[in-house]
């Protein structure tokens, strides 16, 4: 079984006029060591990778790895031409890594069996362990449960980053023990852990990361009143964060603690106004 546990941050790439701001993301990065988080996953959604060339991404994946130790590292890897992605994969594998983040093919809309070859090629093909990454309302398409049961026996493929929305499949996979589940919907980590899930990977635990290592400690120690109670504590930010586009809250939220920039790469766009207000006082709460 693989070491995918724990609260993983869905990281930024921070920009500044236009430019990656690799002086933030290292601020950033260290902070959220310090707070104790288990690792990153570099250029996912949250990462804007689809905004950015893969030179830029392995850019960032670069700055990253001089900060953070390679075992908690994981990279996006998302597309739906299979031979670029294939070229990637090896690209990226040229450095030491815990891990490679793939989505489902977007656009594409592939058959169940399209998926399987899909992943299964990319598995065959890796030398680091893949966490498949399941998320349809991006993709575009539904990986099926008994599909996915099959798809993560490869030896190659040791999590899943779980954003579909359906517990009983959560709960399919836990049981098996397949895979190591992460959540990936914020508001379902408590939910998840409480279920026997590994961990997260979350976006929105760039703020306050400390509590939500805790809220994953107390889980595995059998505090879940405590963990319940840094759940709904949690909450209000939770769902500010996804208020816009992911991830205009996160970055506004980062920028009103001068941490980052708020900046984002269009079609993204910065937070409006009156969400900005709105995270300020979600902010101002959490920090008592």
């Amino acid at each position: 079984m693989s070491a995918f546990q724990g609260i993983w941050v869905a990281l930024v790439t921070p920009f500044h006029n236009g430019e990656i701001d690799f002086a933030s993301l290292d601020r950033l990065t260290a902070k959220l060591l310090e707070d104790g988080v288990a690792g990153f996953v570099v250029c996912g959604t949250t990462g804007e990778a689809a905004a950015l060339s893969q030179n830029e991404q392995l850019a960032v994946l670069d700055a990253v790895l001089q900060r953070v130790p390679a075992v908690r590292v994981i990279m996006g890897l998302a597309g739906n031409q299979l031979s670029a992605l294939l070229d990637m994969q090896r690209e990226i594998q040229r450095r030491p890594l815990a891990g490679l983040l793939v989505p489902a093919p977007y656009y594409i809309r592939p058959s169940q069996a399209g998926l399987e070859h899909f992943f299964t090629t990319l598995a065959d093909a890796t030398q680091v362990p893949l966490v498949l990454y399941d998320i349809p309302y991006r993709t575009g398409v539904r990986i099926e449960r008994e599909t996915l049961r099959r798809i993560v026996r490869h030896p190659n493929i040791q999590a899943i980053k779980d954003c579909a929305g359906d517990a009983e499949t959560t709960m399919a996979l836990i049981a098996d023990g397949q895979v190591q589940v992460l959540a990936g919907e914020d508001a379902q980590i408590f939910n998840t852990l409480c279920l026997g899930g590994a961990g997260a990977i979350s976006a929105s635990a760039h703020i306050r990361a400390d509590l939500y290592v805790e809220m994953q400690r107390r889980v595995a120690q059998g505090d879940l009143q405590g963990a319940r109670q840094l759940h709904y504590r949690l909450l209000p930010w939770m769902q500010a964060a996804f208020s816009e586009a992911n991830p205009a809250p996160v970055k506004a939220a980062l920028a009103l603690l001068e941490l980052t920039h708020d900046e984002v790469r269009a079609p993204i766009l910065p937070c409006s106004l009156e969400n900005r207000e709105r995270l300020r006082q979600v902010l101002a709460t959490l920090a008592n």
